[in-house]
C-alpha cells in the first residue's frame, strides 16, 4: 500500500517524538516525513516536501497553528490536509479552524485510538480523492491526444497543453503505442489481464523509467494504449529511443511476460505535429509479425522493409488439404510450420496472414460439409472465426490454427467411419434384396466402388461373419422357406431360386449349415 507523506508540527520536542511513537502511522497508511517546532519553518518545510498531511498545534512561536494553515491554504501551491492539536477545548479555535477547512481537530493528550481511527478514515479519503484526480486527469490527457490527432487543437488550447504538460514549444515527442498480446476469452482466467490493470504498469514503468514527475498522457484506442513520450523523459538513455523502448518493453514482460509490443511513430517538433507520429506509429503497426521477436517496431527503421500481401499458392494450399483428408499430421504439421516461418521471415502485413489464415479455415469448413458434417460443433472454430480484431502474437495464432486443424481431422475421421457405416448398411441390404441374384464380393465391390479386399475386410470387421457365409445363409434361409411352403417344387428349382445354378452344390451347402440334405429337411416336415 502506497503510504501518504506527513508532517508533525509543535514547539514541544516531547509531543512530537511521542506522536512517532504513539500511533502506528504506517499501518493508518502514512509515514512522518518530517517535523518543525514553529510555524514559519513549518511553512518552508510544506513547500518543500509537499506532504499529504500536516498535524500541527495551534499555540507556537513566530507563526501560529491557524495562521499556518491561513498561509498555506491561500497559497496556489500545494494544499494538504491539516489536522490540529491544541491543549486547550476550545470551540472558538475549532470554529476559526474549520472555516480553513481542517479536516479534524483534536484535544491533548492526544487519544491514541482516536487519533488512529481519524487518520484511518482521511487515508481512505485521500485514496478516493487520488483516484478521482487521476481519472481527471486521464480523461483530460486522452481528450487532449484525441484532439491533436483529429487536428482540432487550436493554438489556444495547444499553448495551454504545452503548459500542463510542462513542454517547451516546439519540444522533441513521439508517439507511442503499447500493445498487450494474447489476451482474449479463450485464455485461461488466471492469465486475462484488465485494460486498467496493462494501462496501470505502463504508466508505472514509463514513471520508473523517466524519474519524472511530469505527467504522462494516454489514450486508450480500440485495443491498445497511445503515449504522448515527450524526448525529455528519455534523458536517462542519452534520447536513445530504441534504448528507452527495450527497457519499457522489459519492464512490461515483468508484469505479463512476453506479451507487450511497443510500436513508435517519428519524432517530430511540438504538439502541433503529433498527428505525424501517430500515423508514422500506424504504420509500424504493420510489421508486427516481422519483428515478432523483437517487439520493438520503429517507424525510422522499417521504411525500407517491403511487406507481403500475396496469398497461399494454390497448388500448395491444395496439397495440404490433401494432406489434412488422408490425416498425414506430420506433413500437415510441417506445413503449418512452414506457413508461419515465412509469415514472419517473409514480412507478411496482418492483413495478408489473415487473409492466408481464412482461406485456409474456408477450406477445412467446406471438407466438413461436403462430408455432411458440421463445424460449428468444433470448440476450436470459434477463436478463428473471431480473432481478426485481436492482438495476437504469431505464436498464439499458430497454437489456435493448430489447434483447429487437430480438432478438424478428428471429425473428418468421425466421419468417415461414419460414411463407412452407412455404406456397409446399403451394401448389407442390397445383398439381402439381391442375395437369389448371380452377385460376388467382387461384382459388389465394383458397383460401390470400393476395393474387394477392403470391402471383405469391412465387411467382417462390421458383422462379424465373411460376406460368403452370409451370403450363403441368406440363401439356405430362403431355401428352407421353399421347402416348408411349397411341396410342389423340386429341390433343383428351389437351388435355383435361392442363387445355385448347380443343384448338387446347393445340397451339398445346405446339408453343410443345417446337418442333413434339403429333401430330408422337408420330409421332416411331414
Amino acid at each position: 500500500m502506497a503510504l501518504y507523506s506527513a508532517i508533525i508540527v509543535d514547539d514541544e520536542v516531547y509531543t512530537r517524538k511521542g506522536l512517532r511513537k504513539l500511533i502506528d502511522w504506517e499501518g493508518c497508511g502514512f509515514h512522518i516525513a518530517g517535523e518543525a517546532d514553529n510555524g514559519e519553518d513549518a511553512l518552508e518545510l510544506i513547500k518543500t516536501l509537499k506532504p499529504a498531511l500536516v498535524i500541527t498545534d495551534i499555540r507556537m512561536p513566530v507563526i501560529d497553528g491557524l495562521e499556518l494553515i491561513r498561509l498555506v491554504t491561500t497559497d496556489k501551491g500545494t494544499h494538504p490536509t491539516f489536522i490540529i492539536m491544541s491543549g486547550y477545548n476550545d470551540f472558538k479555535y475549532a470554529q476559526q479552524a474549520m472555516r480553513y477547512g481542517v479536516h479534524d481537530f483534536v484535544v491533548k493528550p492526544i487519544d491514541d485510538i482516536e487519533l488512529s481511527h481519524i487518520l484511518g478514515k482521511l487515508n481512505v479519503e485521500l485514496q478516493r480523492e487520488h483516484e478521482e484526480q487521476a481519472s481527471r486527469e486521464r480523461q483530460r490527457g486522452s481528450e487532449m491526444i484525441k484532439s491533436l490527432i483529429l487536428g482540432e487543437a487550436d493554438e489556444v488550447a495547444l499553448a495551454e497543453w504545452e503548459q500542463h504538460l510542462q513542454l517547451k514549444h516546439g519540444e522533441p515527442l513521439v508517439y507511442l503505442f503499447a500493445e498487450l498480446n494474447d489476451n482474449h476469452k479463450w485464455q485461461p482466467s488466471d492469465q486475462k489481464i484488465s485494460d486498467a490493470r496493462f494501462r496501470d504498469a505502463v504508466r508505472e514503468e514509463l514513471l520508473r523509467l523517466t524519474a519524472s514527475d511530469r505527467l504522462i498522457c494516454m489514450h486508450e484506442h480500440r485495443n491498445r494504449l497511445g503515449i504522448l513520450l515527450p524526448r525529455v523523459l528519455m534523458a536517462p538513455f542519452n534520447g536513445e529511443l530504441e534504448r528507452f523502448l527495450l527497457k519499457l518493453r522489459m519492464g512490461l514482460d515483468a508484469h505479463f511476460g512476453p506479451r507487450a509490443f511497443l510500436y513508435a511513430g517519428s519524432l517530430v517538433s511540438g504538439l502541433p505535429s503529433i498527428r505525424e507520429s501517430y500515423m508514422a506509429a500506424k504504420e509500424a503497426l504493420l510489421y508486427k509479425y516481422s519483428h515478432e521477436k523483437k517487439r520493438i517496431v520503429i517507424y525510422d527503421q522499417i521504411q525500407s522493409e517491403q511487406l507481403n500481401y500475396i496469398g497461399f499458392d494454390q497448388l500448395r494450399l491444395d496439397r495440404f488439404m490433401e494432406q489434412f483428408e488422408e490425416q498425414k499430421l506430420a506433413e500437415v504439421r510441417a506445413t503449418v510450420d512452414q506457413w508461419f516461418d515465412d509469415f514472419e521471415q517473409k514480412h507478411y502485413a496482418p492483413e495478408a496472414v489473415k487473409m492466408n489464415v481464412q482461406q485456409c479455415l474456408m477450406r477445412v469448413m467446406k471438407t466438413i460439409r461436403d462430408m455432411e458434417g458440421d463445424e460449428h460443433t468444433l470448440s476450436t472454430l470459434e477463436p478463428l472465426l473471431n480473432w481478426h480484431d485481436l492482438n495476437l502474437t504469431l505464436g498464439e495464432l499458430k497454437r489456435l490454427f493448430v489447434a483447429f486443424i487437430e480438432e478438424s481431422g478428428q471429425l473428418v475421421t468421425e466421419l468417415r467411419k461414419e460414411q463407412q457405416k452407412g455404406g456397409i448398411q446399403k451394401i448389407k441390404s442390397y445383398i439381402e434384396v439381391n442375395f437369389s441374384q448371380n452377385i460376388s464380393l467382387k461384382s459388389i465391390a465394383a458397383q460401390f466402388y470400393i476395393n474387394p479386399v477392403y470391402l471383405g475386410q469391412l465387411f467382417k470387421k462390421t458383422y462379424g461373419v465373411y460376406f460368403n457365409e452370409f451370403l450363403l445363409q441368406l440363401r439356405v434361409n430362403e431355401a428352407k422357406r421353399l421347402l416348408r411352403q411349397s411341396c410342389s417344387m423340386r429341390v433343383y428349382e428351389i437351388a435355383e431360386k435361392v442363387g445355385f445354378s448347380n443343384a448338387d452344390y446347393f445340397v451339398t451347402q445346405f446339408e453343410k449349415i443345417e446337418h442333413m440334405t434339403p429333401t430330408e429337411y422337408r420330409n421332416k416336415l411331414m
